[in-house]
């Protein structure tokens, strides 16, 4: 893929929770590389395994009920999977930090902003509290909260969502991460707020050097701010490519339906907008061989027996297609 050593390399992951219903396995037999300061998008619908994969690499999955069964992650060549906890608590936030989905579950209701910024930073950056107080008025002023010495005191339900998502991203970046996490980011925003809060995550990336993986169903997001997509479905990577490539020329028929579901502006008023036909199968009872099969406008007797594996293309692109699209197609 490139000659330059990953950040973060998962390999084989496999991820299992213990059910009600029985066992799933939520994520299956996923690989990919994360390149220093790269944006990587992780794209799919819901429950494909996207929040998954991104806990999984901040050692946060619940167990019981899941627990990775199998696989690798490493951060520079260090194995994660299966660190004592008390090494993985010096991991979070000072190497991997995450952006979590909803801010309001996310931060402490009953301490102030100011209060949990400076708990991070005395543990990670060996400040005095003093000193980390100031660090993060000045990483709140970063993130464009207005008054930073008077909100630092007030508590998360004092703020807008707004705020309390830039309060996040504040406290994500204070000890300078190698990675950063993005969980659905501007979820629960309204679209101008979605913007800034975009626009402030890629300027204190570039600042910071920090790399991305932004886990989000917005494709325009991704084509405005990734360099690199994984697009995963049921639990397993079924394409990766570069961005232009990705847009421009998707092999995988997933991908291509994503990609033609995207409302355009410019076409006509009567034109209906296209969708991917049927339902996302249970994962406790997968169709037999390819797991996209059952709404594959092109599947044939071959995708019915067999499940394809993801391998490289000549343009340097990765797909699990038997039959994947050309280039026009």
């Amino acid at each position: 893929m490139s000659a330059v050593e990953p950040l973060i390399s998962v390999r084989n992951l496999r991820i299992e929770f213990n059910t009600e219903r029985g066992v799933v396995r939520a994520i299956d037999d996923v690989s990919f590389d994360i390149l220093p300061g790269e944006t990587l998008g992780v794209v799919g619908e819901s429950g494909c395994g996207k929040s998954v994969t991104s806990l999984a690499i901040l050692g946060l999955i619940p167990s019981p009920p899941g627990r990775i069964v199998s696989g690798s992650i490493r951060l520079q060549g260090r194995e994660l999977v299966g660190l004592p906890e008390a090494e993985y608590r010096r991991v979070r936030g000072r190497e991997i930090s995450m952006i979590f989905q909803e801010p309001m579950t996310a931060l402490n209701p009953v301490f102030t902003v100011g209060s949990q910024m400076v708990d991070v930073l005395v543990r990670h950056k060996q400040l005095t509290r003093k000193q980390a107080r100031q660090v993060a008025i000045d990483m709140l002023a970063k993130v464009g909260i207005p008054s930073p010495e008077k909100r630092i005191d007030e508590y998360p339900h004092q703020l807008s969502g707004g705020m309390r998502q830039r309060v996040m991203i504040a406290m994500a970046l204070s000890c300078g991460p190698k990675l950063l996490l993005a969980d659905e980011p501007t979820t629960a925003l309204d679209v101008t707020t979605q913007a800034q809060v975009m626009e402030e995550i890629v300027q204190l990336q570039e600042e910071f050097g920090t790399a991305v993986v932004l886990v989000t169903h917005d494709l325009g997001v991704v084509a405005e701010t990734c360099q690199r997509a994984v697009v995963m479905y049921c639990g397993k990577v079924i394409e990766e490519a570069d961005i232009e490539t990705l847009f421009h020329h998707p092999k995988h028929p997933y991908t291509r339906g994503l990609m033609d579901s995207i409302p355009r502006i410019r076409e006509q008023k009567k034109a209906e907008l296209p969708t991917i036909p049927g339902t996302v199968p249970d994962l406790l009872h997968l169709p037999n061989g390819c797991r996209f099969v059952d709404r594959c406008f092109q599947a044939q007797e071959r995708c019915c027996q067999a499940e394809p594996a993801l391998e490289r293309q000549a343009d340097g692109s990765q797909v699990a297609c038997f039959y994947p699209l050309e280039a026009g197609a």
